[in-house]
């Protein structure tokens, strides 16, 4: 509008004073290609309109999906202009913006006892007959024992609960239990029944599973040599052969990291390590004494003209003769 009102200015003071266009340009300070612009004819009006119309039948579609029917239509033109067009007449579709869960970096402490920490996720595959399947795998991050693999064509987060139940009443409960952010490990029941049980729940940052390797690394090898090299007629065979297959891997498949022991070796090993030192007595209070004068008490010192001590039967030291290798055989 300023420019509008400029120009206006311009035409006023040369009819009313009489003055040229240089001049009444120069004393408005307006540039004279400015005075004398003539807006151009839209040439893309049509196609403009003709773009509205179709973006509000089809209001979802982008600007290469509107082009591409523009074109059917019998329209000669390149994409690059309708792009221009779409973004100019506010076209845009409208993305709605992910909503990322964030979580600090869970903290990685030192494992270093059996239940120190347990580890779980999900796995899913397929019966024969197409049926979706889902297991639920449950490491030991230390031993590397697997506790359970629940087997199911759905889990929610009660039967999770259910399955971490049975195996705490075999072996106990751990310190603390990872998982990622899936919604059974999310739900209010499974965060309040590991607050009933004092079990830490830690969650990893979502989309970093490497948080979690120890139980990545187990389904690595559960795919590859259980889930890929099986052929489940039903649910019962899926639940027969994933047994077997996982007491297999604990009794009898050497594991690299464990000095190429079976997870059952490892963890029968620390079991009788742990027994040993529970059977060591503690250590006595110490209690400080001058041993010389213990010693001197049991005739085993005795002192000497120069001030030595002597221990057991040894002679009376002499300095001189230490010192001039005399007579008393010494040398």
């Amino acid at each position: 509008m300023e420019l509008v009102s400029a120009r206006r200015d311009v035409a006023l003071v040369m009819a009313e004073h009489g003055l040229g266009e240089r001049y009444a340009c120069r004393l408005l300070e307006v540039d004279r290609s400015t005075y004398r612009y003539e807006p151009r004819p839209d040439r893309n009006a049509e196609l403009r309109d003709a773009l509205r119309a179709l973006a509000s039948e089809q209001p979802r579609f982008g600007y290469r999906r509107l082009w591409a029917l523009l074109v059917r239509k019998g329209w000669k033109v390149e994409v690059k202009r309708i792009h221009r067009l779409y973004k100019a007449e506010g076209l845009m579709v409208r993305r709605l913006k992910r909503k990322r869960l964030s979580r600090p970096v869970p903290v990685n402490p030192l494992v270093v006892r059996p239940n120190q920490e347990w580890a779980l996720d999900f796995v899913s595959d397929a019966l024969a007959t197409g049926r979706a399947l889902r297991t639920l795998t449950l490491i030991d991050s230390y031993t590397r024992e697997s506790l359970a693999i629940e087997v199911n064509t759905g889990i929610s987060s009660r039967q999770v609960t259910r399955v971490l139940e049975r195996v705490i009443e075999e072996r106990g409960a751990p310190g603390a239990l990872r998982c990622d952010n899936g919604p059974e490990f999310t739900s209010g029941h499974f965060e309040e029944w590991c607050g009933d049980r004092s079990i830490t729940l830690i969650h990893i940052q979502p989309g970093k599973p490497v948080q979690n390797g120890q139980v990545e690394s187990f389904n690595g090898r559960f795919r590859d040599e259980c889930l890929n090299m099986n052929w489940f007629i039903n649910l019962t065979d899926a639940r027969r052969k994933i047994e077997a297959w996982r007491k297999e891997y604990n009794g009898e498949r050497p594991h690299s990291s464990l000095d190429y022991r079976t997870p059952d070796e490892f963890a029968k090993a620390c079991s009788e390590l742990t027994s040993r030192m529970a059977a060591i007595p503690p250590d006595r209070p110490s209690v400080s004494v001058d041993r010389t004068a213990v010693l001197a008490e049991k005739g085993s010192l005795a002192p000497c003209p120069g001030g030595h001590a002597l221990v057991g039967s040894a002679p009376p030291c002499n300095r001189n003769l230490i010192a001039t290798g005399g007579s008393g055989g010494m040398a």
